[in-house]
């Protein structure tokens, strides 16, 4: 009997030249890229605003927070909506959705001194190259962090 955990579902995307990929049950939807209304005084990566089926879904750029070319520098060709768990959504511009692969938990390296807010958690070795293991909770600007309710 093998006790190893199982493997995790994940959505695997491209931004810039790196490959990254979320848990899949993170990911609401994939949209086509729309231009974000623009939000005044919006932290750095914030692009804007949409609207979706009634909900304000902030769209981040990821590229920003991963210290790689904005995406002004290269339209984004999708947003990857994802929700947190407490049912607040965002969105991703990235510039390619992959696939959704398996990863199994030990396959992915770990950073020795592992960052709390550091949004990448690990790297995976799959077999078309590294893809890059995204805690997109960690790339959400605390301004955009759902506030506890006042008591």
């Amino acid at each position: 009997m093998d006790a190893s955990p199982s493997p995790i579902r994940h959505c695997m995307f491209r931004v810039g030249e790196q490959c990254l990929a979320v848990a899949a049950d993170a990911v609401a939807e994939v949209l086509a890229a729309r231009p974000p209304t623009p939000v005044p005084l919006a932290p750095a990566g914030v692009l804007g605003l949409v609207h979706l089926r009634g909900r304000i879904v902030p769209i981040l750029d990821p590229a920003i927070r991963l210290g790689l070319p904005a995406a002004a520098d290269r339209p984004a060709a999708a947003h990857l909506v994802l929700r947190a768990a407490d049912d607040s959504w965002c969105g991703l511009a990235v510039d390619e959705v992959l696939d959704v692969i398996d990863i199994p938990p030990a396959a992915v390296e770990h950073p020795a001194a592992p960052d709390a807010d550091a949004p990448l958690t690990g790297v995976y070795a799959a077999p078309g190259g590294l893809v890059h293991v995204l805690d997109f909770r960690r790339m959400i600007h605390p301004s955009l962090r759902p506030r506890p309710p006042a008591s």
